[in-house]
């Protein structure tokens, strides 16, 4: 089922208000990122050196997928999410300070700064996040399934990027959750890109929303990047889920302005590509949907300028804390 137009004025305007600060927040974040991850990293680019080490991977552009789904859920339902996290973190509630203090190494961050910005883990709103390819789903399903045995009506929901629906994690979770009639919802991103591989190349569907009759499950297409088609989709699936209904996938065709990760040379791309596709920029697309239905533009820069301020607070707030102490390093581990 390809998510259509026709509906898009039943959603209100408080909602979209939300998705529109939210989505805002998400790339402010992911904005000032660029920039402080580069820091102590020029001339010459070393991944393992500056303000925030190791590798970054930012979701610039997919903030649709994360406030369309985050704008139905509830502190008790479980997100996982892969290597590209922000987004869905932002959306779920993951507090703010303690993950940018986590990405920067800090012992204030969720995970006392061992995880970094991969691992990123918040139980108070049932978050995670794992850099290993479709990793999230299993986990996912352990969620929906423990929901469905505590008669709540919560729900799991499952990001994965459109080249890990063809790992063998998406398909085994989808028949165990088809078959036990589960809460789970796993939302595609497709961005277009398995890191450097066109999606034509490594997927034999055109979308992974078909894969859902396999499995004799809902499916759903969102077109166009487009907050409040996804936005709808997602309410049918919470719905269903809530209601015992079983699992939907949603595939969202979604566009990743910047490289698979940063410092990536992007030689895999046409130069024009990625202009073309800020043209098209969601957030844009989305104020000019407010200041339709008469929202205050007012209102509007004042919900900018909070998200924005709430970026700036937990980076000032990442760069005041302390590193751990080195003898840190040997608590919290698994030992024999």
């Amino acid at each position: 089922m390809t998510q259509s137009n026709e509906n898009q004025s039943s959603v209100s305007v408080e909602k979209l208000k939300w998705m529109y600060e939210q989505m805002v927040k998400i790339r402010y974040y992911e904005d000032q990122m660029v920039e402080v991850y580069t820091e102590g990293k020029k001339p010459v680019f070393n991944i393992g050196a500056g303000t925030v080490p190791g590798e970054m991977h930012l979701s610039t552009g997919q903030e649709p997928a994360a406030v369309g789904i985050g704008a139905h859920l509830k502190k008790e339902d479980t997100v996982t999410s892969p290597h590209r996290p922000h987004h869905h973190a932002i959306a779920k509630g993951v507090d703010l300070k303690r993950m940018t203090a986590e990405i920067f190494g800090k012992e204030t961050g969720l995970g006392k700064g061992k995880g970094g910005h991969m691992h990123l883990f918040d139980p108070e709103v049932k978050f995670a996040c794992s850099g290993i390819v479709a990793a999230g789903i299993p986990h996912a399903v352990g969620a929906a399934m423990a929901a469905k045995m505590k008669g709540k009506d919560w729900v799991a929901v499952a990001f994965i990027g459109e080249g890990a629906a063809n790992a063998g994690a998406f398909h085994e979770s989808l028949n165990l959750a088809a078959l036990w009639n589960l809460p789970l919802i796993v939302v595609v991103e497709d961005n277009a890109y398995g890191i450097s591989v066109p999606k034509k190349s490594s997927t034999s569907v055109d979308s992974n929303d078909k894969r859902a009759d396999a499995y004799g499950i809902a499916g759903a297409y969102v077109k166009d990047n487009d907050p409040i088609a996804m936005y709808l989709a997602a309410e049918e699936a919470v719905s269903r889920a809530r209601n015992g209904q079983g699992p939907t996938i949603i595939e969202i065709e979604t566009y990743r302005y910047l490289g698979h990760f940063q410092g990536d040379p992007e030689l895999y791309r046409d130069k024009a590509e990625v202009p073309g596709l800020r043209e098209l920029d969601p957030i844009v697309k989305l104020k000019e949907k407010l200041i339709e239905k008469s929202t205050d533009e007012k209102e509007l820069d004042e919900m900018e300028e909070r998200a924005k301020q709430e970026v700036d607070e937990a980076y000032q707030f990442a760069r005041d804390s302390n590193f751990p102490a080195p003898e840190a390093a040997l608590e919290d581990v698994f030992t024999s």
